[in-house]
């Protein structure tokens, strides 16, 4: 007899550990089939592996992994979409072994989970344009411009985009609609889903600032002018006209038609801080005149432009200043139940509104509060009915603007609002009626699941599929009980929101949480959507960053790869259609290690 190393173990040992992992498999299902009974036909096989994932997922499978392979057999690391079959089949493999004898029974279809998967996949997210070798789909976010230029929709269709994503937190009906009629003008039938905004948890107003435009030269490191400023004054109702191309700002002013005047007259004024500033006319244009100077000037609203024996000019009005507060660690944040304006702080405390008013029934003193994406996180001091008073624990080196309408978290706290906001209903008649499919943001239970099923029921929207937004961290544990749920409907997909689940459970979590939701996505044969910051750089500025594009081609192992706005946006497009052409010629290098999952308990125990 062969012996084995110490850490490898025998064959009948391996036997024994598999099929007891096979019997706990078999018990799983059971205890879970009336929730696989409630799925629809076309989900049954799914919802039953999905169940045998979570089951064999509970334990250390690292100690099978390694004996198998020092056998040279299936390491268990692509068992996802079939999991009973693959159990089975090395079951029966090691059985020949340690009996001395080979022989070979296919408990099932090995490929089935595999057709299943991609069966879904045309079915959610249609089909590919433009390309062979792609087998991810490109959903791309419809900007607002859409709705009135028909032929950048065309270019976004040209270059690859295979869904359109129309998020319902922008724009209105009328918008939507147009955007959507140009989509369906598309050749190939490029998909449709709408993104359902969801509750927004996000500061409140602060008061307005100052209507003040700050305008300076150029200097070089020894503070000398190299080019003066620049500046137009126009006509107060032509200011939004005008398109600044060597001009450093536009500059709105009353009274400029009743005066005479000339290239290399001099204006006089005392700017927002009461400096004396000489601007000098450089040129006289039909559109306005050109003034240059070589000392900052703050221009304000209502102040007066001197023009000598020709008169005054008065500045019109500018925008407001945009307003912040400057958050330092060790400062105190005092969230406010009512949204009137606060004021711009500097130092602490620092008070702003916040637009979710069930925080202040569910937070509790100990929880985490990040604000901007984790730029700031602090921890809950004090809770009463209008205030909620936050220690800040993180706000850069030097300090962070918070500024209004931005992002609050709170990874700790049990929100108790449904998924489903009133606006979100009021808008689903719109949905059923135009989209492919809805996407449902901060869904966190089956409850939220099923709340949305109940209204595409009411509207005989069975033709609408569901795709679920997993952003937080109680939406990726209630995973598995979710998709169950889900699967009493038609189509169904996963949309993985990177960004706010980077924020949520941290950063250095994501790469591994992201891992997880594609196995247990992959189980339940469910397409999934990689979201959020997918060559962001690109689209924003034209040239990506190397980091992002190596995150484009991570991306293929999903089903489809979504783009946010921007003004590249078509470069965006065209650059991740070839990266996604590429990464299909390549063999795909791949054993997952399979520690127990924790994350995961359709039992609903914590």
């Amino acid at each position: 007899m062969v012996s084995t190393p110490a850490n490898v173990m025998s064959l009948y040992e391996l036997s024994q550990a598999l099929h007891a992992l096979h019997d706990d498999l078999l018990r799983a299902e059971a205890l879970a089939a009336p929730l696989i009974a409630a799925v629809q036909p076309q989900h049954h096989k799914s919802a039953r592996n999905l169940v045998h994932y979570v089951a064999v997922r509970q334990h250390d499978l690292r100690p099978l992994q390694a004996s198998l392979a020092a056998y040279g057999l299936s390491s268990l690391g692509r068992m996802e979409s079939i999991v009973r079959s693959w159990i089975e089949t090395v079951i029966e493999t090691v059985d020949a072994l340690e009996q001395g004898r080979y022989r070979r029974e296919i408990w099932g279809d090995l490929d089935g989970g595999h057709r299943i998967l991609m069966r879904n996949r045309d079915d959610v997210l249609g089909s590919v344009h433009g390309s062979d070798d792609r087998s991810s789909r490109i959903m791309v976010t419809m900007p607002s411009e859409a709705a009135d230029e028909p032929e950048l929709v065309q270019r976004m269709g040209a270059a690859g985009m295979d869904i359109a994503r129309v998020n319902c937190a922008h724009d209105d009906e009328p918008e939507w609609a147009r955007m959507i009629d140009y989509v369906r003008a598309l050749p190939g039938g490029v998909r449709v889903a709408m993104d359902l905004g969801g509750p927004k948890l996000r500061t409140g107003p602060l008061e307005p600032g100052p209507k003040v435009l700050k305008v300076k030269p150029t200097r070089n490191d020894r503070g000398e002018v190299e080019r003066r400023a620049r500046v137009l004054l126009v006509r107060a109702e032509q200011a939004d006209e005008i398109k600044l191309t060597d001009l450093d700002a536009v500059v709105p002013v009353l009274g400029l038609e009743a005066l005479e005047l000339r290239r290399g007259d001099r204006l006089q004024l005392r700017d927002a801080r009461d400096r004396h500033r000489e601007l000098v006319i450089t040129s006289v244009r039909p559109e306005g005149i050109e003034v240059e100077f070589d000392r900052t000037v703050y221009f304000q609203t209502a102040s007066e432009i001197i023009a000598g024996v020709h008169g005054a000019l008065t500045i019109g009005e500018l925008d407001e200043v945009r307003q912040h507060l400057f958050i330092r660690v060790g400062d105190e944040v005092r969230l406010q139940r009512s949204l009137a304006p606060q004021p711009a702080t500097q130092l602490s405390p620092h008070r702003i509104g916040c637009t979710l008013e069930s925080v202040f029934t569910d937070a509790q003193p100990g929880e985490r509060v990040l604000f901007d994406d984790g730029k700031i996180a602090g921890r809950i001091r004090e809770v009463n009915g209008d205030e909620i008073v936050i220690g800040i624990e993180r706000a850069g080196v030097d300090g962070v603007k918070l500024r209004a309408e931005k992002g609050i978290n709170l990874p700790d706290t049990t929100l108790r609002i449904p998924a489903l906001t009133a606006a979100d209903r009021s808008h689903l008649p719109f949905v059923a009626k135009h989209a492919d499919t809805v996407n449902l943001s901060f869904v966190r239970s089956p409850e939220d699941v099923a709340d949305l099923i109940s209204e595409l029921e009411a509207l005989d929207a069975q033709n609408v599929g569901i795709t679920l937004k997993i952003e937080t961290g109680p939406a990726f544990e209630a995973l598995p009980q979710m998709l169950l749920e889900a699967m009493r409907w038609g189509d169904v997909g996963v949309m993985i929101a990177r960004g706010d689940l980077a924020v949520e459970l941290g950063f250095e979590r994501l790469a591994e949480v992201q891992e997880e939701i594609l196995w247990i996505c992959e189980a339940a044969h469910v397409p999934v959507i990689w979201a959020t910051q997918v060559l962001d750089t690109l689209a924003r500025t034209g040239l990506p960053s190397r980091a992002e594009v190596t995150d484009a081609a991570m991306g293929r192992r999903a089903e489809a790869v979504m783009l946010n706005k921007g003004p590249f946006i078509v470069e965006a497009i065209e650059a991740l259609a070839s990266i996604l052409d590429r990464m299909g010629g390549h063999v795909e290098k791949k054993r997952s290690l399979l520690r127990p999952l924790a994350s995961f308990d359709l039992n609903g125990n914590s």
